[in-house]
């Protein structure tokens, strides 16, 4: 269900008006319906959630949040007024934490256990904005900054305000108060010059420059097009770059690798898609991405982690693994110079493994948990998510159900615990699961640990009620604010 969350700035300068004598806020409110109508053509948005977000003081900032309806929605963007300052900073803090309000209660981020493609709850949000100058009660600021400190219990959990299933996008007006006599250039839009278009690319978004009507129509429809379901990734390269491959398919020796500068596959900052499955229509997996830390029970509290795991590559050509009946998960990625460039390799039958550093126990790498591979057709590339450390496990599985059938000898039975020793604990419950799916249900015992201390453990119920608390609060604020829409509660 995807969550479209829209902040309006109400500044006092979106009051300007166009050539046509309409206001920017009435541009932003007729964006924001235009934007629904083109969605609803999807048979998916009937499970859409909207939200909408001011520049106002917090929490009279929000105007629909969690609890309230459609109906709701569309009354208070109707009577938004333009008056206050530029605090975008603060709004879009808000608009973080207000996502963020029922993550801990839904142990979505599963901190300290992995991190699972398939539990998201992935959410756009959008800014219309006019791109003046921020301002605050005591000064203007040429650069964004979003408050440290959180209202929120547990967000120093994540270093960022935003989570990687969270993109930001910005529709910044720039239409001018004068007809222009110069013609319509045609094409994309640009990205914006503001301080509002470095945040929207660290989330995975982007920003958009609109000049013209025209352009705010076309970008509108390219944003309905990135309502996708999925998270955001670092794909960073390790390891030596792969030889060049000539026309044949084959190495070429001879070609000389460019050698200026760092060629933008090394590094690429993209989403995988998560699809739901058809007969459920949720996601199902079976596999996290590693955290970048090992647990150990005396860990007296977590390091807070990154909103968008940071995976590496190796380019060493392996062969993609797969074994009967052992689940494994497939994830799309974005289209990237990273996916064009394993694309031109015209290789769809060898994989680069990934790793996740400091995930490991004994190595500093990891082990791998997985491959990029292309498709069969070269028409697109694919993440798939393995057991961990996946090439020692995957043989010992082979032999144990077509050599030992399934009545191990002391020999496997040591190198199955060699593995496990490499393994975090927090794959010991999912590869029990798998291992039960192929009918070996016994070989991991039940006592299973998952590798916080009790410390941790405690830390992140307690959170959990916290959360429910600061909600119910929310909810009154907001009640009483509908109720009194001009006193000062």
């Amino acid at each position: 269900m995807p969550i479209l969350l829209f902040l309006i700035d109400t500044s006092a300068s979106m009051n300007q008006r166009t050539d046509l004598g309409t206001s920017y806020l009435d541009i932003a409110k007729g964006a924001v319906e235009l934007f629904l109508k083109l969605r609803a053509r999807d048979p998916a948005s009937r499970g859409d959630r909207y939200m909408l977000v001011t520049y106002d003081e917090p929490p009279y900032c929000i105007k629909a949040g969690w609890k309230e309806n459609h109906a709701t929605f569309m009354s208070e963007l109707k009577n938004l007024q333009a008056s206050g300052l530029t605090t975008l900073g603060q709004a879009l803090r808000s608009s973080f934490d207000l996502l963020n309000l029922n993550r801990l209660i839904s142990g979505i981020d599963n901190y300290g256990q992995g991190r699972n493609p398939f539990f998201l709850e992935p959410s756009i949000l959008i800014t219309i904005t006019d791109g003046n100058k921020l301002t605050s009660t005591a000064s203007v600021q040429e650069e964004l900054h979003l408050p440290l400190n959180s209202p929120l219990p547990g967000s120093e959990l994540t270093k960022e305000p935003f989570r990687w299933d969270q993109r930001l996008f910005a529709l910044v007006l720039r239409l001018p108060g004068v007809a222009s006599t110069e013609p319509e250039q045609l094409g994309s839009v640009p990205t914006d010059e503001s301080a509002i278009t470095q945040m929207c690319e660290v989330t995975g978004g982007r920003s958009y420059c609109v000049r013209t009507q025209r352009m705010l129509n076309q970008c509108l429809e390219s944003l309905v097009q990135k309502v996708q379901s999925g998270v955001v990734i670092n794909f960073e390269k390790t390891g030596p770059d792969p030889l060049p491959i000539g026309e044949d398919g084959l190495m070429d020796l001879c070609r000389p690798s460019n050698s200026f500068g760092v060629p933008p596959w090394h590094s690429c900052h993209k989403l995988i898609y998560v699809r739901p499955n058809s007969k459920t229509g949720v996601p199902v997996g079976h596999w996290p991405i590693p955290e970048s830390f090992w647990p150990e029970q005396n860990l007296p509290s977590l390091p807070p982690r990154t909103s968008h795991p940071v995976v590496r590559f190796s380019c060493v050509d392996c062969e993609p693994m797969v074994i009967d009946k052992l689940p494994f998960d497939k994830y799309e990625l974005e289209p990237s110079p990273l996916t064009q460039y394993i694309l031109e390799r015209k290789s769809p039958h060898t994989c680069w493994q990934v790793f996740v550093t400091s995930s490991g126990k004994y190595n500093e790498l990891g082990y791998p948990f997985g491959y990029l591979k292309a498709s069969t057709t070269l028409t697109c590339v694919n993440l798939f998510v393995m057991p961990y450390n996946y090439p020692v496990l995957l043989p010992l599985l082979d032999d144990l159900f077509k050599v030992h059938k399934l009545k191990p000898n002391l020999k496997w039975r040591q190198a199955f615990d060699s593995y496990l020793k490499t393994l975090p604990p927090y794959y010991l419950l999912p590869l029990k699961k798998a291992l039960r799916m192929m009918g070996a249900p016994n070989l991991i015992s039940d006592n299973l640990d998952c590798g916080l201390s009790y410390s941790v453990i405690s830390y992140l119920k307690k959170l959990s009620q916290q959360v429910v608390l600061v909600k119910t609060n929310k909810q009154k604020s907001f009640a009483l604010r509908s109720a009194f829409p001009y006193s000062l509660v």
